[in-house]
């Protein structure tokens, strides 16, 4: 009984032994060596075999050595595709790309030369050696710069998280160091100048604060003196660029009023205006400010009539144009008497803002001056009906 038993389990045993060998002939292997534009191994690439008569995909990783490899797939004309790491390959950044690829049983081998590759487009396109090696050397410097532009990004993206939490100096060690690094971007100097600003106000040590706002200064020009240049070489004129400079103007000129250069601040304000007429009513008004704190009068009302004019519904340029004209009111025996001019400029703010911030003052000042309160001026009065 014991030998009839045993030549079918002997069999059995033969056949599950056998299935895997069986199976293995089914399908194929698949392996490569992947390397960029330089010739160097593409590491943690990411290699995409899609099976066009099925569907099925096959997602390979490489090496350290560029290395790939696969075992069990199907027989096929597959769509091969490399992309240089696996964020990428999720974004569907391709770096190469082969079609109707036929995988059979056995090995196959497919490698990945960028290089090479770049080298035979060349040839097709009929370029010379020495075309296609500046046509390389140019677009490594491309793959630099984006390095560079990608480092530096990151660097200000640091620097904006420090200023937020209201740490000013690892923003401005932060920024000092892109600067370091490329010191040719207008962006770079401005961000600096803005956190060196920033830091000033929270210095207690007076000489500490004013050389903080030396560096914010001399900063904002280096960022001025770039875009300029960029600017007067550039054959296309763009607005946003001519934008971009009136505001580092203007953040100069902030810099420079509190460092008690009130003319510099003067003159970047005006700068401001006149590269962006459409923002010149807000860089007006901030020159007002400036002279208005410096005791400037007639200079500061000079400013809030330039901001009327470039926006003559801005209610808080009249208030602060009425402010400086009550300023040089004189006094006549028990009476104030105001420049002219002074109450118009307080009736016209409270018929733009009868309610607003400065309502309350504007009507005292009024009464201050013998004036009538209207919060309608300008507008056409109905006519008394007769008796």
């Amino acid at each position: 009984m014991k030998k009839f038993f045993a030549a079918p389990v002997f069999f059995l045993l033969t056949v599950a032994l056998c299935a895997p060998s069986l199976f293995s002939q089914a399908s194929g292997t698949v392996k490569g060596v992947c390397k960029d534009l330089q010739g160097n191994p593409i590491v943690d690439g990411v290699v995409v075999w899609a099976n066009q008569d099925n569907g099925q995909k096959y997602t390979l990783k490489t090496n350290k050595k560029g290395e790939y490899f696969s075992l069990g797939l199907a027989p096929g004309n597959y769509t091969i595709t490399l992309f240089q790491n696996a964020a990428d390959a999720k974004a569907g950044k391709k770096l190469y790309e082969i079609n109707k690829f036929p995988v059979g049983l056995d090995e196959n081998n497919l490698d990945f030369d960028l290089q090479k590759e770049q080298q035979k487009t060349a040839q097709g396109q009929g370029l010379t050696a020495e075309q296609l090696k500046q046509r390389q050397q140019q677009e490594q410097k491309v793959a630099k710069e984006n390095l560079t532009i990608k480092q530096l990004n990151d660097m200000i993206a640091t620097a904006n998280t420090a200023a937020k939490t209201g740490d000013w100096d690892s923003a401005v060690n932060t920024l000092t160091q892109a600067t370091q690094i490329d010191g040719t971007r207008d962006i770079l100097w401005a961000q600096l100048a803005d956190a060196y600003r920033g830091s000033a106000t929270k210095q207690t040590d007076p000489a500490e604060k004013t050389r903080r706002l030396q560096e914010a200064v001399t900063d904002y020009q280096k960022a001025i003196d770039i875009k300029q240049k960029a600017i007067d070489a550039s054959t296309k004129k763009d607005p946003q660029e001519a934008q971009r400079l009136a505001a580092y103007y203007n953040n100069l000129g902030e810099a420079a009023s509190k460092a008690g250069k009130i003319d510099d601040a003067v003159k970047a304000y005006a700068q401001a205006a006149q590269l962006n007429p459409e923002g010149a009513a807000g860089y007006y008004f901030n020159e007002g400010a400036v002279l208005t704190n410096a005791g400037k009068v007639d200079d500061a009302i000079a400013a809030f009539d330039k901001c009327i004019a470039a926006d003559p519904n801005r209610a808080d340029a009249y208030y602060q144009k009425g402010v400086n004209m009550i300023g040089k009111a004189t006094l006549q025996g028990d009476k104030m008497v105001a420049p002219p001019g002074t109450a118009e400029a307080f009736q016209k703010y409270l018929e733009l803002q009868p309610n607003g911030q400065y309502a309350d003052v504007a009507k005292q000042m009024l009464t201050s001056i013998g004036a009538p309160v209207e919060t309608g001026f300008g507008k056409k009065k109905p006519a008394k009906k007769s008796q």
